[in-house]
């Protein structure tokens, strides 16, 4: 007879039975999700319904619901205070299709990571039905997608400019970034009494508003930075019409990040409008203050998770393999990379937890019946960012430059990475834990400053290959894309070969460049290949730029422009010039020759075609050149039948 599995804490409720195991007759509060049900923090909307359920209130999940109609969204019956709508971990377009515009053959969300689980544009649909589901019902979005297209925003999937995601999904209120504050916060006020539509001053929300209410923040807009008024983004019908409005609204928005003067924002749609509220406070470091207005990183880790898929699941769900033995040390991102969109979702300043909250979690990690020593990960969205701050909260909250690293690291940053390696150490001198690895991707430039996390890193936490993220070489790209320079890269590598060899291993690091990205021309990308062969990188995995909503470097992708400069800016638009731009980061494979020597002769490389030391790619075979003409021939043949289609 098989034992059943006992699990440490009770599974948020996904049924009505569920919900009588726990003589519950309503529910405050149901969490609709794109993902499957994974009890684990690293999944987002687990973790706000997990945070909710810590602050007292009863919280259900109905997680990947057939949306055909509005019958599963009735499955936990009527919450008493709102729906909370998310597409999932990932915006629901770029987890369904990749930069080719190709369907992905795997849906790392899903069981068996079986695709079409979720709908395109999964936050619209789910919000639909849950108002057709109960009408009267508050309906609140949050996670990424629904952040990161707030304003009017570029769709690369379906080439056009949308409007807000609050316009098309027609809920009461969109919670951007992470969320724990405002989401506490709106659902205390609701519980306390107040209607949703009174709900207008929470940080890190936002709301429609009428013709009128717009007509006044138009008629006396922000002027300058101090004055704390609205600023008025170009309206929707302008951004659609306007390349260049497109380019100064990417700006506007970009310059209110900051939480310490970021000001509130407000965007025309039509006869309507969306105002955001300054975005909300980072959560406190550690364990925080401890007042009950007060969210601290600690609190999060410390919920009841069981770290688990939920039992209905009979197959694996590949994401979760992934993440079921990482930790993460912190969040946030001040290295604004344009293509990135971190900063904007997890916000700049870094939230860091307290290493006495880590090790609680390493010790739960343990008790887990599949863990044999290992953590995978050790990190967050950069590995070595861990409680790096700015000397001064007062000059924090006071700037306005976009990245605390680029051109250079700012001198107002603190860089010690002394409680970074404490925590490490502590981490892997843990009982029952044999190996720490960092997976997470390492930020050089900062590193570089720390010769002892380098000697660290390479004696105790890289299994072989490290993970690091120089993206191209060329300086004007590089420029584009707010990296640093590649004699940074070059310096930490030449660090890691040093503390490897003198830890005695045979260790890697595995560059990450990314092909297509707006700058990038193909003699930038021949730059970089010669780099490649120079050193003897052969890259396996290489990003083709994706423009993600929101980001700046999507806005110079769509508009020409970038718009931190107001300057023009190449961009390779169509998908052939992107395949050509990736077949010269992978010109060492005979799979990508022939794009390679395409891409080489429009870049009037022919020289570097050839067998010498110094060419890229052989010449082309006769058997090559006779496959290439038939496919020619075909194609040309073929053209005329699909234009007639």
């Amino acid at each position: 007879m098989a034992t059943q599995t006992r699990y440490p804490h009770p599974f948020l409720p996904v049924t009505r039975a569920d919900m009588q195991a726990r003589g519950w007759e309503q529910l405050d509060i149901i969490i609709v999700s794109g993902d499957a049900y994974v009890d684990h923090p690293a999944f987002g909307p687990v973790l706000i319904a997990r945070f909710l359920e810590g602050r007292g209130f009863k919280v259900g999940i109905i997680p990947q619901p057939d949306w055909h109609s509005a019958e599963p969204f009735k499955a936990l019956g009527k919450p008493r205070l709102f729906f909370g709508v998310a597409a999932g971990n990932l915006d629901s377009m770029l987890n369904r299709l990749t930069a080719q515009k190709k369907n992905r053959s795997e849906d790392q969300y899903s069981p068996g990571g079986r695709t079409n689980c979720r709908p395109d544009r999964a936050t619209i649909v789910y919000a639909q039905r849950c108002r057709e589901a109960y009408p009267d019902v508050p309906i609140v979005l949050g996670g990424i997608e629904a952040s990161l297209r707030r304003i009017a925003h570029y769709d690369y999937w379906s080439d056009k400019v949308r409007r807000s995601i609050l316009m098309d999904a027609k809920a009461d209120l969109l919670v951007f970034g992470m969320g724990e504050r405002p989401i506490w916060e709106v659902a205390d006020r609701l519980r306390r009494g107040e209607h949703i539509e009174d709900i207008r001053d929470v940080r890190g929300t936002a709301y429609i508003i009428n013709d009128a209410d717009m007509k006044a923040h138009e008629a006396d807009p922000a002027k300058r930075a101090a004055d704390q008024k609205v600023v008025v983004l170009p309206s929707y019908e302008e951004v659609v019409e306007d390349k260049t409005a497109f380019a100064r609204m990417s700006r506007d928005f970009q310059m209110e990040t900051n939480p310490g003067n970021g000001r509130p924002l407000a965007q025309r749609h039509g006869n309507r409008a969306v105002y955001f509220n300054s975005p909300a406070r980072p959560l406190e470091d550690g364990a925080g203050k401890g007042e009950s207005a007060s969210v601290a990183m600690d609190e999060l880790y410390d919920l009841t998770f069981n770290r688990v898929p939920h039992p209905m699941y009979k197959e694996r769900i590949p994401a979760y393999e992934t993440v079921k033995h990482s930790i993460v040390l912190m969040r946030g991102c001040f290295g604004g990379c344009t293509f990135c969109s971190i900063t904007e979702h997890e916000g700049r300043v870094i939230q860091s937890r307290s290493a006495e909250s880590v090790l609680r979690e390493v010790r739960a990690l343990r008790r887990m019946g599949d863990f044999r020593g290992t953590i995978t990960d050790l990190g967050g969205p950069t590995a070595n960012m861990y409680k790096l701050k700015c000397k001064s909260e007062d000059i924090e909250k006071r700037c306005r430059k976009l990245s605390c690293v680029h051109p250079g690291v700012c001198e107002n940053l603190q860089t010690d990475h002394g409680p970074l390696i404490d925590v490490m150490r502590q981490v892997r001198e843990e009982e029952g834990v044999k190996h720490v690895f960092i997976a997470s991707g390492v930020r050089y430039d900062l590193a570089e400053r720390s010769p002892e996390y380098v000697k660290e890193l390479a004696a105790h936490h890289v299994g072989g290959q490290l993970s690091v993220a120089p993206e191209h070489v060329s300086p004007r790209v590089l420029e584009k894309m707010k990296k640093p320079g590649i004699e940074s890269f070059e310096r930490f590598q030449h660090m890691f070969a040093c503390a490897s060899e003198e830890a005695g291993k045979e260790q890697y690091d595995i560059p990450y460049f990314i092909s297509g990205h707006p700058g990038s021309t193909l003699e930038d990308m021949v730059e970089l290949a010669l780099w490649l062969k120079k050193n003897g990188k052969r890259p396996r995995q290489v990003q083709d730029f994706i423009p993600t909503p929101m980001a700046v470097a999507t806005a110079m992708y769509y508009t020409g422009i970038d718009p931190l400069k107001m300057e023009p800016v190449y961009t390779a638009k169509g998908l052939r010039e992107k395949r050509l731009q990736k077949a010269l980061l992978l010109y060492w494979n005979p799979e990508h020759w022939p794009l390679a020597r395409e891409a080489l002769t429009l870049a009037g490389r022919e020289d570097l075609i050839g067998r010498g030391p110094n060419a890229l790619v052989p010449p082309e075979t006769p058997a090559e050149a006779s496959r290439r003409k038939q496919a020619e021939a075909r194609e040309r043949q073929e053209r005329p039948e699909r234009r007639a289609r």
